[in-house]
């Protein structure tokens, strides 16, 4: 079965203009694991003692899932995460020229002085140990293959993909992973930024080339565009790929409206899986197919994650709407009358640019 390791409380804290308090950490963390989180990624210990101590309150919620801490692959950043008390850890390095340039002025040795510092330290700890490949989407492959193998050696258990600046295609996600999985027994961790709107389809086609987990965040939070979308993530794996995951509407909901509360982030109504309104069908087309089979135009169920369906009065409605809400009030629709009603409710929302409420329906059709 594939991973989840939500990073909610680590990167997508890290989206501009977000703070989470300890309670609202605390929260989250019950709530990402009621709603179906493989793994969590909780913080960032070498922030200081704050951060350590939110993540040893985490900790002390003692949550049936693993759980980690990002650090750099410095000795000083695995003490810290040592101190909390965690049993895994991220162990972030830069793998693409550009980062290496920049961070270890070109220097590739360095980087494998320090993986091999960091990582025998943290197995020696025994700790469950993540090699955090940051810009690995534009690395070379054989050099990234070589990074795995080396971690590897040194008991490494897992490689995280990080495709820092979000430029990935699901195509070009396939080949680069399909090469690291025939290159290296490490297994392979997603972690995909949306600035091209493909996180989520980037870390679903990863999966399918072979990578075992990949990191998510709650409504996708997260720097920039934000990370591939925990909810979207989620159903994918129930629904397209048939895993055997059971999801609790409430909990589900409960646990975007908290996280989009705590980040003071508005839902989009339309937004995949969780907005307001994308069981809502407006068309006459569409709803005159609902009305004959719930799955017409539906992928999923509403109540499936905690949601209703809707067939409001609008611009586009057929009769196929208005026969509808007339029934639910006990009127049997004359077919002319409703024919002649379908313009005169065009023009008013077109004119108020919202839709109409089913009495003002009734209302239109008693005194046409």
């Amino acid at each position: 079965m594939a991973l989840i390791n939500d990073t909610t409380l680590r990167d997508g804290e890290q989206a501009p203009y977000v703070a989470f308090n300890t309670q609202e950490k605390l929260e989250i963390a019950r709530l990402l694991y009621a709603a179906g989180a493989d793994e969590l990624e909780v913080g960032i210990p070498a922030m200081g003692s704050k951060e350590q101590e939110d993540i040893k309150e985490i900790l002390a919620l003692n949550l049936p899932l693993r759980i980690m801490t990002w650090n750099r692959a410095t000795l000083s950043d695995l003490e810290a995460s040592l101190e909390c008390g965690v049993k895994a850890v991220d162990l972030s390095v830069p793998v693409s020229q550009t980062l290496i340039d920049v961070k270890l002025g070109g220097d590739k040795e360095r980087l494998f002085r320090n993986l091999e510092e960091v990582v025998t330290l943290a197995k020696k700890e025994g700790l469950f140990v993540c090699i955090g490949g940051e810009d690995s989407s534009r690395a070379d492959e054989s050099f990234l293959a070589e990074i795995m193998n080396f971690g590897s050696s040194l008991g490494a258990d897992r490689f995280r993909y990080c495709d820092t600046v979000g430029i990935l295609t699901p195509h070009t996600t396939y080949e680069k992973i399909s090469y690291l999985t025939t290159h290296s027994d490490l297994d392979i961790e997603m972690h995909m930024h949306n600035d091209f709107g493909m996180a989520t389809a980037n870390s679903i086609v990863g999966f399918e080339a072979g990578a075992v987990s990949a990191n998510t965040t709650v409504i996708g939070l997260g720097e920039r565009a934000g990370n591939a979308s925990f909810e979207q993530v989620l159903m994918s794996l129930k629904h397209q790929f048939k895993e055997e995951r059971y999801i609790d509407p409430l909990v589900l909901q409960t646990l975007v409206q908290s996280v989009a509360h705590a980040a003071n982030r508005q839902i989009g109504h339309n937004r995949p899986i969780v907005g307001r309104d994308i069981f809502s069908h407006e068309s006459g087309i569409h709803v005159n197919g609902m009305i004959k089979s719930l799955n017409a135009y539906e992928a999923f169920e509403p109540e499936m994650v905690g949601l209703h369906r809707f067939f409001p009065i609008g611009k586009h409605s057929g009769t196929s709407t208005i026969n509808y809400h007339l029934k639910a009030f006990g009127i049997t629709p004359v077919a002319s009358k409703v024919q002649n009603l379908l313009p005169k409710v065009r023009e008013i929302v077109t004119g108020r640019k919202s839709v109409l409420e089913p009495s003002e329906l009734v209302e239109l059709y008693l005194c046409s």
